[in-house]
């Protein structure tokens, strides 16, 4: 047995790709009985956690909301993955109408997490917040931060929640969570990382409420569109469909054995980009890099040129063949905002990635809204993650 640098214990076999059961992508029973966490359940329901997130939110009366303008810039503070990406989102969509700021938490561990608002922060500002559990002591803290410097706060939080009565005594609003459906293995949704459609859950309150101060227009329509942009998704990236018709299934069969270099194209195709890294990260275990075009050119072009590209030593006589299939290769994975839009750094990514026999993937979303865009982007790269994450296995 061989070490190497990185620590004592470290092995080959401790790098080695997770293998990825091919056979179990075409077998939907089989599929069922392996994801015991819920992922394909939770990811094929978002566009109904989007009708009912929806909901909630009018009985919320958020968009009865007569706000004065729109503020001078929006903080976004949360626990979980998600919170980075409804950050995300919201700067793409607003496209430079109003500033959109993640507050990064500190603390100790991850149980264990504070926010400190910038020292900027008065009544113009508006702090949105986002947690599937409600309970964390320090959103609580962000809280009474906000309501002593004027600040307006509202929070996605589940009802009666801490958080959800601290907001109550600073005047804020709280817009219910949508919870995953009760038909979800016990303990499914524990962490939102468990919980592919928690996305949309914490999301959708927050595009309505963008409507009605001004940052971006998403009226009931376009959320009603969202939803069924996501149920199409689904459809086309179900168990049942076989991996030849199926983008999500051919997507992770691509992956199986690489390191993803996630190339970006438009403003909606980058939050997709930086999500589906972190989602292979949390669910699979895989490392992925993302990057937006032009840019990424330059960024990766050295890792292209390096040992991990797909061409690299062809003939190296002495290279250990049998471990050839289970070493991580590089893959360009190509996302682009609209099939019928051609991208201008797309023919250059395109030229670099095959100069260095580095196979390449394109995902597009079919035309329509950016909303529209975003939904199908990100849904289509979670069910790669998701069946991913359900059909490998460490074993050798």
């Amino acid at each position: 047995m061989t070490t190497r640098q990185g620590g004592p214990g470290v092995t080959d076999q401790d790098r080695e790709v997770p293998m990825l059961d091919e056979s179990l992508l075409d077998d939907p029973d089989a599929l069922g009985r392996a994801d015991t966490r819920g992922l394909l359940l939770s990811a094929a329901a978002a566009g109904a956690r989007v009708r009912i997130a929806a909901r909630l939110t009018q009985e919320a009366g958020v968009q009865n909301l007569r706000p004065d303008g729109r503020p001078r810039s929006v903080l976004v503070a949360g626990t979980g993955p998600e919170t980075a990406v409804v950050a995300d989102v919201l700067a793409a969509l607003g496209a430079g109408s109003c500033p959109v700021i993640p507050l990064r938490p500190a603390g100790p561990t991850s149980y264990e997490l504070h926010w400190t608002l910038p020292g900027w922060t008065g009544p113009l500002d508006l702090l949105l917040l986002t947690t599937s559990s409600g309970r964390e002591d320090g959103l609580v803290g962000l809280v009474e931060q906000a309501y002593r410097r004027g600040c307006t706060v509202a929070a996605v939080a589940p009802a009666k929640s801490p958080l959800a009565e601290a907001l109550e005594q600073a005047r804020g609003m709280t817009i219910p969570f949508a919870g995953p459906a009760p038909t979800l293995p016990s303990g499914a949704a524990g962490a939102s990382g468990d919980d592919p459609g928690a996305l949309w859950a914490l999301l959708t309150p927050l595009l309505t409420l963008a409507d009605r101060i001004g940052l971006f227009s998403a009226p009931p329509t376009a959320v009603q569109a969202v939803a069924d942009r996501l149920d199409e998704v689904a459809a086309r990236c179900g168990p049942a469909i076989a991996t030849y018709n199926n983008p999500a299934k051919t997507l992770a069969t691509e992956l199986a054995d690489a390191l993803p270099l996630l190339w970006s194209t438009g403003p909606i195709g980058a939050p997709a980009a930086r999500r589906f890294a972190a989602v292979l990260a949390a669910r699979t275990g895989r490392p992925a890099l993302a990057a937006e075009l032009p840019e990424a050119l330059a960024a990766h072009g050295a890792l292209l040129a390096g040992t991990l590209a797909a061409g690299a030593d062809p003939d190296d006589f002495f290279r250990d063949r049998t471990e050839d299939n289970r070493t991580m290769r590089l893959r360009v994975v190509l996302l682009r905002e609209a099939a019928g839009q051609q991208a201008a750094a797309a023919p250059a990514a395109r030229e670099l990635a095959y100069a260095h026999e580095t196979p390449l993937s394109e995902i597009a979303a079919a035309d329509g809204s950016a909303l529209e865009t975003a939904a199908e982007l990100l849904a289509l790269t979670d069910f790669a993650a998701v069946y991913l994450a359900v059909a490998s296995s460490e074993r050798s």
